[in-house]
């Protein structure tokens, strides 16, 4: 399991635990002290990313998705700044 955190500047704590097989995401854990509503919309990205390939552009459009179609709004935190975090667990071997 890989782990990261990104303190986003002026904003809120950001950390993922990954697991990757084969150049994908095979699961992914997004905490922080980050807002989301509702928050039921994070149990929807994490899924959301299952099989993604570890690509940050990829990542954070699939947030991005996974946000509208859930109507949800991060607050303290984007879309880009999870996809951050996550090729920053990626990274760390």
């Amino acid at each position: 399991m890989r782990e990261s955190s990104f303190k986003i500047p002026g904003g809120k704590l950001v950390k993922v635990k990954l697991q990757v097989s084969s150049g994908k995401i095979a699961e992914v854990t997004i905490l922080g002290d980050f807002f989301l509503h509702p928050e039921e919309a994070l149990q929807k990205i994490e899924e959301s990313l299952i099989g993604t390939i570890v690509d940050e552009t990829s990542i954070g459009n699939i947030i991005a998705q996974t946000l509208v179609d859930s109507g949800a709004t991060f607050i303290g935190a984007t879309a880009s700044d999870i996809a951050k975090t996550i090729m920053m667990a990626w990274d760390t071997k």
